[in-house]
């Protein structure tokens, strides 16, 4: 196992490497770049701006350097530094922007991950003992609606109810009045009040693929003689399907540890604009539409490396879990 990870590890450098500059290259294909972006929103306000100017500016952020310079030039200061470069858009430090709308991004997605498997679990496990049961037949209809109903759609409709049921300000993570004042128990209640919307929404449509797969996975493992031995040693129901089956229809959940991470970095982009949630995914997509080429780099560059990191321990958690995976 140890000299699987450490293979692992190695190979994770040479990736990022790629990862980060194929992300550069796709960020700058579009036709112009942020100047062209910037010039176009000016001139919209009613600015005048010469080709001049717009080749000046050009010049001094650096743009009409060949990419291979630019990318070298970003990647180093990184490297050596932990420089992410300047946001154009936002003109400030990248790391700052990042990390000042992490914190709050982890745990909105922290909590819906942990909300999704605490749903998905014990539903798709009473599932596959209660197979065609009225409540197996409810949760498969859970399932298809989680499924088929947009976030941003089902976000909406929690919106309205929160607005004209429960009389509360809806949109963002707190009221107005609340902005800017310091941590105090009437915020905290105020943020709890709000956060239970965005955590349904990014729950829902997750909870209802796993119950699925964790029902389908246990129903294949209840079939199995070992269940029908451990039941012929005298082991209680609950003793059986938690000690033996679940462990290992848990392996989806597991696995999937690779795709939780990142997402855990970037969160659920559409939710957050339409809650207009002070996550990381707004800007995400705000540097996307104006190629800020360092912000959506440096994105794209954290988002690379939680996928490794995850992938990594999905692998490791998988042998750990499941005696019939190892990597020796």
């Amino acid at each position: 196992m140890l000299h699987f990870v450490v293979r692992r590890v190695l190979w994770a450098i040479p990736v990022l490497v790629v990862v980060s500059f194929i992300s550069f290259v796709i960020i700058q294909l579009p036709p112009g770049d942020y100047v062209t972006a910037m010039v176009a929103e000016m001139r919209n306000n009613g600015e005048f701006v010469t080709a001049v100017q717009e080749e000046e500016i050009r010049t001094a952020l650096g743009l009409n350097d060949p990419l291979l310079v630019q990318y070298v030039r970003w990647i180093s200061a990184i490297l050596l530094h932990g420089d992410f470069g300047q946001s154009f858009h936002w003109n400030a430090p990248v790391a700052d922007l990042i990390w000042g709308r992490l914190g709050i991004t982890l745990i909105l997605s922290t909590l819906s991950l942990v909300f999704t498997w605490l749903i998905a679990i014990p539903v798709g496990v009473y599932s596959a003992q209660r197979q065609y049961s009225f409540l197996d037949y409810l949760f498969t209809v859970f399932g298809f609606l989680g499924k088929g109903i947009p976030d941003f759609l089902l976000a909406l409709v929690l919106m309205w109810v929160g607005f004209a049921w429960l009389n509360m300000d809806v949109g963002g993570l707190m009221s107005p009045q609340y902005e800017g004042q310091p941590l105090s128990v009437a915020k905290a209640l105020n943020v709890l009040g709000h956060i239970w919307i965005p955590v349904v929404v990014l729950a829902t449509g997750g909870a209802a693929g796993l119950i699925r797969v964790m029902r389908a996975n246990m129903l294949d493992e209840l079939g199995k003689p070992y269940v029908e031995t451990a039941y012929a040693q005298g082991l209680s129901e609950r003793q059986v399907v938690w000690g033996y089956p679940v462990r290992v229809a848990l392996n989806p959940f597991i696995s999937t540890v690779g795709w939780a991470l990142p997402a855990l970095f970037s969160g659920d982009v559409i939710t957050a604009v339409v809650l207009n949630l002070p996550t990381t995914g707004p800007l995400l997509l705000q540097s996307l539409k104006m190629q800020d080429m360092y912000l959506a780099g440096g994105f794209i560059l954290i988002l690379s490396v939680f996928t490794v990191i995850g992938t990594l321990l999905s692998d490791i958690l998988l042998a750990w879990s499941d005696p019939r995976i190892r990597y020796a």
